[in-house]
C-alpha cells in the first residue's frame, strides 16, 4: 500500500501509513490485490466514508467485468486491462483495475505488477508540471494508460491472423490445429464484449459527471471513448477477416478435392473400355479372332491405345482435361 499527496505543479509525497488527510492538494490510495483488507479502513480514515459492502467485494472479484456504479460520496470504475504477457503470449489476458474516486482521495485496487500505474507515476514523477490536478484527472490517465495497451494489441492481432491463414493456405501440408485457432477466436470475441463493456462504464461515468466536470475532461474522456471503439473495430474486422479466411480455406479444400476426383473420374472412364477390350479377349472360348495369330496381341493393343487417345482427344475438346 502507498498513500501519495498530489498537487497540481507540485511533485507528489509519499505519506506515512497512519498520515491524516492533507490540507492542500488530494491523496492517491494505492493498493495491491494483496491488500485489499486494507481498503475500506483507509477509505474511512482518510474521507470519512464507509464503503458499500458490495463493493468491497467487488475488489475481492478478480473476474469483474468493466461497469460503473456511484453513491452520493464516491463512483466506483471497474476496468479491465491487459496483462503484461498478453502481447507476446496466444492468449488475451486481463486483470481488473478498481477506482474508487472521492472528491479528494482516488483509491486503486490493481494487479502488483500493473504498467498502468507505472506508467502514470512515471510520467508526472519526472515531471511535477505534468501532475494531475484531482483525482478525476488521474482516473482518466489510469484508464487511458489501459487503452494504450490494446491500441498496442492490435499489431498483435494482425500478426496473429496473418499466421492463421499462412497455415490455413499452405498446400503443402494439411491444417490440423483447430483447437488452437478455435480458442484464439473467442478470445477477439471476449475482446468485443470487455470493449463494449469499457465503453458503457466509461459513458456511464461521463454522463453521471456531465454537469460538474470540466470541459476539458469532457474531451479527453471522449477521445477515451473513441479509442476503445477503434480497438472494438479493429476486433471485430480481425474476426471478420479470420472468418473469410476460413471459408477461404474450405473452398480451397473443395477445389483440390474436385480436382483430385476430377482426375479419379477420369482415370476410370479411360480403363472401363480397356476393361472391357481385355475382358472380351480373357473369355474361355475355343475360337475367337486372331487369338491365335501371332499379329493377335499387337492388334488388341493398338485398339486399346486409339481408345485411349481417342477418349483423350474428346476429353480435351470437352475442356475436361
Amino acid at each position: 500500500m502507498e498513500i501519495l499527496k498530489l498537487e497540481a505543479g507540485k511533485a507528489p509525497v509519499v505519506l506515512a501509513p497512519d498520515a491524516p488527510m492533507p490540507a492542500e492538494g488530494y491523496v492517491w490510495l494505492d493498493l495491491t490485490y494483496e491488500e485489499v483488507e486494507r481498503l475500506a479502513p483507509e477509505v474511512l480514515r482518510l474521507t470519512g466514508v464507509q464503503l458499500y459492502e458490495d463493493h468491497v467485494a467487488d475488489a475481492h472479484n478478480l473476474h469483474h467485468p468493466s461497469s460503473f456504479d456511484s453513491t452520493e460520496q464516491y463512483e466506483l470504475i471497474i476496468f479491465r486491462g491487459l496483462a503484461p504477457n498478453t502481447t507476446n503470449g496466444e492468449r488475451i489476458l486481463t486483470r481488473p483495475m478498481f477506482l474508487y474516486n472521492f472528491d479528494r482521495v482516488l483509491a486503486t485496487v490493481r494487479a502488483p505488477d500493473s504498467r498502468s500505474v507505472a506508467q502514470v507515476r512515471s510520467r508526472f514523477v519526472a515531471f511535477p508540471q505534468r501532475c494531475p490536478a484531482n483525482p478525476d484527472e488521474l482516473a482518466h490517465r489510469l484508464l487511458s494508460a489501459m487503452v494504450d495497451h490494446y491500441l498496442e494489441l492490435r499489431q498483435t492481432l494482425t500478426q496473429r491472423l496473418d499466421r492463421w491463414q499462412r497455415l490455413l493456405l499452405d498446400p503443402r501440408r494439411p491444417f490440423r490445429d483447430w483447437p488452437k485457432m478455435l480458442e484464439s477466436r473467442n478470445d477477439i470475441r471476449r475482446l468485443q464484449n470487455m470493449c463494449e463493456e469499457q465503453r458503457d462504464a466509461v459513458q456511464e461515468w461521463r454522463d453521471n459527471r456531465l454537469a460538474d466536470m470540466s470541459e476539458r475532461l469532457q474531451v479527453r474522456i471522449a477521445d477515451l471513448i473513441e479509442h476503445v471503439d477503434r480497438v472494438l473495430t479493429h476486433a471485430r474486422a480481425i474476426e471478420r477477416q479470420a472468418e473469410s479466411t476460413v471459408e477461404l480455406y474450405f473452398a480451397a479444400t473443395a477445389y483440390r478435392t474436385n480436382e483430385i476426383m476430377r482426375l479419379l473420374t477420369i482415370i476410370t472412364a479411360i480403363f472401363m473400355p480397356l476393361t472391357l477390350i481385355a475382358g472380351i479377349f480373357g473369355m474361355n472360348f475355343e475360337f475367337i479372332p486372331g487369338l491365335h495369330k501371332p499379329w493377335g496381341f499387337w492388334l488388341s493393343m493398338a485398339g486399346m491405345g486409339l481408345v485411349v487417345v481417342g477418349m483423350l482427344l474428346w476429353f480435351r475438346y470437352r475442356r475436361w482435361l
